[in-house]
């Protein structure tokens, strides 16, 4: 994504926050952003989808962050969850995403509730998976429904904390309250052997990495965050970044793989005079060899 047109998406989810959606136009988004409105349908179809762009940006660096937490942690420190749903939270908070969600939700709008729908569905399975690891594969028949009931626990302690304690409303207690208020929700339902959703649903809603893969991201995301490290300040750094992102999102969030993409993308790095011989790109090539080898 180019440089300018993440500056109209900046420029837009400001006014988003201060506006609200609705009330904000497109002129209002042009204005702003200083771009004429043919620069703008030449980024764009719609406000709609710049608006879906905006929550992917968002919903992207929130994740990367999310995992980058997890590199060499143990995932079943329960420690290292809560900081991982703190930073959501924060996340949520400075974009104001929870007003803007409810927004989507009120409009006719079928295009974003599907988009938000599916989203909701990613953070439900990020939730069940990281319950996985905290709690057992053995408890597997229980954690979707305790991933439901920790996720709606969650939100309506933030938002009825912060009706009680307004600015001086405490992330931090109120995430760490939830996880431990989960904890026993988990050994209850476990205890009773009851289970509400059966988890192989999600399957149908969302086909999940295995384990396998997941082992596999969690190793390229350190050796991205590396190689982004080493590139700091270097004149192609935006550059190689948007490639080394490109190949993690064909490889690991796309439903369909197109390894000629992923073997252009990565030749392209290649090419690059800094990053030729670098060991964790190599390392990288080899990852993505082991990918379409498991």
């Amino acid at each position: 994504m180019g440089d300018r047109k993440k500056h109209v998406i900046k420029m837009a989810h400001q006014l988003f926050m201060e506006k609200g959606f609705q009330n904000t136009s497109i002129q209002d988004i042009l204005e702003y952003s200083g771009i004429s409105k043919g620069t703008f349908y030449n980024y764009f179809s719609s406000k709609n989808e710049l608006l879906i762009e905006n929550f992917k940006s968002l919903f992207e660096k929130l994740e990367r962050k999310r995992d980058q937490l997890l590199i060499g942690q143990d995932p079943a420190n329960i420690e290292v969850f809560t900081r991982q749903i703190e930073l959501q939270m924060r996340t949520n908070r400075e974009n104001h995403l929870i007003s803007l969600f409810d927004e989507v939700y009120t409009s006719n709008d079928d295009e974003l509730k599907e988009f938000l729908r599916q989203y909701q569905l990613r953070a439900i399975r990020w939730v069940y998976d990281r319950f996985i690891d905290l709690f057992g594969e053995y408890r597997k028949p229980y954690l979707f429904d305790c991933a439901i009931m920790f996720s709606a626990i969650l939100h309506q302690n933030l938002k009825f904390h912060a009706y009680a304690y307004g600015a001086n409303t405490s992330i931090h207690k109120v995430v760490s309250y939830s996880v431990a208020r989960a904890v026993k929700i988990v050994e209850e339902v476990t205890e009773a052997k009851e289970s509400l959703i059966q988890p192989d649903i999600l399957e149908k809603w969302l086909p999940n990495l295995s384990r396998e893969e997941k082992e596999l991201h969690t190793e390229f995301l350190s050796l991205s965050l590396s190689l982004n490290k080493y590139l700091e300040n270097h004149d192609q750094q935006l550059k190689c970044q948007e490639l080394i992102r490109f190949i993690e999102e064909e490889l690991f969030q796309s439903k369909c793989q197109r390894r000629f993409l992923i073997e252009s993308a990565l030749n392209s790095l290649k090419a690059e005079t800094i990053l030729a011989s670098h060991p964790d790109l190599l390392k990288i090539e080899q990852l993505i060899h082991d990918f379409y080898n498991q």
